[in-house]
């Protein structure tokens, strides 16, 4: 069986991320298992080879989803791949609604904007590169496979995230769009998955060991006891509210991760940008204000004597009073801990921006391997 494979006609398909970032973790895991997916939905008639290969760590923005295949059919090109297909955390847009796909038959082509995806981004993209590939073949009218004719709705059963396919003037050219108000609201979370918020969590560290440790100090203080016990739930929601956004509005002030539309950078993709960096910020403020609070609960429950807590307040106290003082105690530390962000590692906050990307480390572009 192996000595016949080595006689049936090869496809190369080059699986290219940009930038190397999420797009090349999805890329990494979908190289190990895309040419028997291939086999198994497209032709076991063929022997499919699957490059995996960088793009950009910045890719171009100013000519949307066009010059990205453009840049990627160069890449396919310079590489001798029959056709290559390219992983994007760019948020694209097509007739004012999310840009899922695209393929280009002139170019041998195709993109997958992982944001319009949603969270589950690897599953979504296992169902998606297969029939990208089969339409591209079958488009290029490929004779090494059989021609596939799939609805879109067909696709769209296996990715959900795609409402319809746009056709171009140029039959070659297809693309998959989501729907108007669920498509975005799936963009907007794919953004957010894209961003990585575990690596803002991560970088936010050392701000909640300097906010645990204001909080610890203010826990001592009878004063914050009775001001917990003489504020009502909506007051200490308000200071919560305001505290969480003073330190993300600090992150983004302090770090300079606001993203300002200019010739490179169109208004709309500078909005989607700063929305999903502010996203990300407060999604990973909000999960440190929690750690901050289970903290805070126990520590008081440990230092504060419930005699000590009743004599102050002058009354019967409860396990409720304790998650009182925790949360104002865990608000007031949340705003100390915005003016001491600055203390944070530079790199590690500027990944919370969408638009940044560092350079990568530990992934190997099979181009410059070579």
């Amino acid at each position: 069986m192996s000595h016949s494979g080595q006689h049936l006609p090869e496809i190369v398909v080059g699986l290219v991320a940009t930038p190397p970032d999420h797009p090349a973790r999805v890329a990494a895991r979908l190289t190990t298992e895309l040419a028997g997916r291939l086999a198994e939905q497209v032709s076991a008639d063929v022997r499919w080879t699957v490059r995996e290969g960088w793009g950009e760590v910045a890719p171009r923005r100013d000519g949307g989803v066009e010059a990205l295949l453009d840049d990627v059919a160069r890449r396919r090109m310079s590489d001798k791949w029959d056709i290559a297909i390219c992983l994007t955390d760019l948020p694209l847009h097509a007739e004012r609604v999310p840009l899922v796909a695209q393929t280009s038959a002139r170019r041998q082509v195709a993109m997958v904007s992982l944001p319009a995806l949603g969270l589950h981004q690897l599953r979504a993209a296992r169902a998606a590169v297969p029939d990208l590939v089969s339409r591209l073949l079958t488009d290029a009218s490929d004779q090494r496979v059989p021609p596939i004719e799939r609805a879109s709705a067909e696709m769209a059963s296996r990715m959900p995230a795609v409402q319809r396919e746009v056709g171009e003037a140029d039959p070659g050219e297809r693309r998959y769009v989501a729907s108007g108000l669920i498509g975005r609201v799936r963009l907007l979370t794919g953004m957010v998955r894209a961003n990585r918020p575990g690596r803002a969590l991560l970088g936010l560290s050392k701000l909640l060991v300097g906010a645990f440790g204001t909080a610890a100090f203010a826990l001592t203080t009878d004063t914050i006891w009775q001001m917990g016990d003489a504020l009502g739930g909506l007051r200490l929601a308000v200071i919560m509210l305001l505290g969480l956004t003073a330190l993300v509005a600090w992150l983004i002030v302090a770090h300079d991760l606001w993203e300002e539309p200019d010739h490179d950078t169109p208004a709309e993709l500078a909005r989607l940008f700063n929305l999903g960096t502010v996203l990300t910020l407060t999604l990973a403020t909000a999960v440190s204000y929690v750690v901050l609070f289970v903290g805070t609960v126990l520590v008081g429950a440990l230092l504060i004597d419930t005699s000590v807590l009743e004599q102050t307040l002058q009354r019967p106290v409860s396990f409720t009073d304790y998650l009182t003082l925790a949360w104002i105690t865990s608000s007031l530390a949340t705003v100390g801990g915005a003016i001491g962000s600055g203390l944070e590692n530079e790199e590690t906050v500027r990944a919370a921006a969408y638009g940044y990307h560092p350079e990568p480390g530990g992934w190997r572009d099979e181009k410059n391997a070579r």
